[in-house]
């Protein structure tokens, strides 16, 4: 990728990075397009099992570079407000909904600052760790603006509709500790970065195709009706039953030794 957005592999393990550490990895049109662009490739690698994604330098994200709303050409456009061709999501809303769409999990370490754009890109994210003094903010208001990166999906239902009101109201700053209590953020830990990583580790020990089928299952069934939500239950697990992954899973237990899991088919 550019530089603005790197990305690493480790094994199964993709580390995704915001790279404007000068700039607190404010979100200008290149870093945008960056950060859909990783996540759309690596939604192709049947042999990825987690992602993290971070930020390099004093802060995670400090939100949306000004220049944006400086005039950089068609900067906020009719064009980038329109649906993607693959995806519900328009220019600015893939770079926070793309790691819904990929069907690995994300884990998110969040420290220095979450401003607007750059929280709106961490609540796409399955798993978000932050510093305790992390500052966060829905700041969008500051700038006469609505978050409109898909907050309407990704927080609604883990932070009451009065609440978020509230803060994308006021465009209050609150920390990490702050944060987590209220939801928007999973735990608080003083190294985030490597607290994602030991899960993630964690996590691609596991059978990928049960890792899978867990995102999907509670991304999707939130939509459904009971009647469906059970269904979908249903079908994925009668898709890993006497598979070859969840028997490894079974004789590893009885054997008492590290599971060895097949990638997926791509």
């Amino acid at each position: 990728m550019s530089e603005s957005v790197t990305v690493t592999r480790d094994g199964p393990l993709a580390v995704v990075t915001l790279n404007r550490p000068e700039k607190h990895n404010a979100v200008d049109l290149q870093m945008f397009s960056n950060l859909a662009a990783a996540g759309a490739r690596l939604d192709r690698d049947p042999s990825l099992r987690v992602i993290v994604l971070e930020g390099a330098g004093p802060s995670f994200c400090a939100g949306v570079d000004l220049s944006i709303f400086q005039g950089q050409g068609d900067a906020i456009g009719a064009s980038k407000m329109a649906p993607g061709a693959r995806t519900p999501a328009n220019f600015f809303q893939h770079a926070a909904w793309v790691w819904r769409e990929v069907p690995v999990p994300v884990i998110c370490a969040m420290h220095g600052t979450a401003f607007g754009a750059g929280l709106q890109i961490a609540l796409g994210a399955d798993i978000r760790y932050a510093t305790p003094d992390c500052r966060v903010s829905i700041m969008e208001i500051k700038w006469g603006i609505i978050p409109d990166m898909a907050i309407s999906k990704t927080l609604t239902g883990i932070v009451a509709p009065d609440r978020i009101k509230e803060l994308a109201m006021t465009g209050r700053v609150i920390n990490g500790d702050e944060a987590c209590a209220l939801g928007l953020v999973t735990a608080v830990h003083q190294d985030p970065a490597k607290a994602a990583r030991e899960t993630a580790d964690l996590i691609a020990g596991r059978s990928p195709e049960a890792i899978r089928a867990i995102k999907k299952l509670f991304d999707e069934a939130a939509q459904l009706s009971v009647a469906g939500a059970l269904r979908l239950e249903a079908q994925l697990q009668l898709a890993l039953l006497a598979g070859a992954n969840q028997t490894e899973a079974v004789r590893a237990n009885l054997e008492k030794r590290r599971a060895e899991f097949d990638d997926p088919p791509a």
